[in-house]
């Protein structure tokens, strides 16, 4: 029997070294597709710019101050992840402008937000890992993995993914896996921006010492997503206005800290390619810019019904 029990614990230890080595961090289910009710919280907004409800997707968007930046918190419940949540992907090597017309793209869109910014030569640099001084690199979504619906665009060996993957068991965080663990997920959407998206993990803060990294410390637009279970997610969207000049990395991990618990938190974008749109539930209803994207984008997420 102590033999046994020995040979199960080697087991164990294997198999989280293994988890670990892949990269996985989300939150892992025994069943992945099981359904998650609307999550209830304690926060709340100064009040709800808007709001949406079905019998297969709800959402609230909500106003407040944080830190003296005006802030929307977008509280999200899909019945199915899978389906429901899209992405819409630049054409290789271009980008994406913003308009009403993404509604037309994605069929059924009732809300959506920028994911990833047109890379620049400017910023961020190439990663050290990164094979050759590739051209569509700066043209596309940051990442050695892309998939848009289901299709694989990108498929760079030996370069680790560090991003969110949408499958069955809904959107889940990756940080330096193998391509091959994330494909086996079978994903049918990828985001992915820079290697440093990850901002906490189970209420664990991933940022460097506070003050050492000037890109966290820098009052900034933004848009992070963080993932409360399978078919709950918020998306804080942090415009640019004349009162308001935008959040540090580190102010926001102290906002989820301080009044979620969340699975993890990733910063999907930001700076002036912010954006957030949505469609109310009333009949004919049409995509209404809630905060316009001045700056072009190299992919969406969006949710539909």
């Amino acid at each position: 029997m102590r033999r046994f029990l020995c040979f199960f614990l080697v087991l164990a230890v294997c198999f989280c070294a293994a988890c670990a080595e892949d990269g996985f961090t989300g939150f892992v289910e025994e069943d992945v597709t099981a359904e998650c009710p609307p999550a209830e919280y304690t926060f709340t907004g100064k009040r709800v710019s808007a709001q949406y409800a079905s019998d297969t997707a709800v959402w609230t968007i909500e106003s407040f101050t944080w830190d003296r930046a005006f802030c929307l918190l977008t509280k999200l419940w899909v019945k199915d992840p899978a389906r429901q949540i899209r992405k819409v992907n630049a054409p290789w090597g271009e980008d994406l402008g913003w308009t009403p017309d993404l509604a037309l793209q994605v069929p059924g869109t009732i809300l959506a937000v920028n994911a990833s910014g047109f890379i620049t030569k400017a910023y961020p640099e190439i990663p050290e890992n990164w094979p050759g001084e590739s051209a569509d690199y700066y043209n596309t979504t940051l990442g050695s993995l892309v998939v848009t619906d289901g299709e694989i665009l990108r498929n760079l060996e030996d370069v680790p993914y560090y991003g969110l993957a949408l499958t069955e068991g809904g959107i889940v965080l990756y940080r330096g896996a193998d391509n091959g663990a994330v494909l086996a997920a079978e994903p049918v959407q990828t985001w992915a921006f820079y290697e440093n998206c990850a901002l906490q993990v189970n209420g664990e803060d991933l940022l460097p010492e506070e003050g050492t990294w000037s890109f966290a410390k820098t009052r900034a637009a933004r848009t992070v997503i963080a993932r409360v279970d399978r078919n709950n997610y918020l998306l804080l969207t942090v415009p640019y206005r004349d009162d308001s000049y935008g959040l540090s990395l580190y102010s926001i991990n102290r906002f989820f800290s301080e009044n979620f618990e969340t699975e993890w938190v990733y910063n999907l974008d930001g700076g002036y390619s912010t954006g957030l749109y949505y469609r109310t539930d009333k009949e004919n209803a049409r995509l209404t810019m809630l905060i316009k994207s001045t700056q072009r984008v190299a992919d969406v997420l969006c949710i539909t019904e």
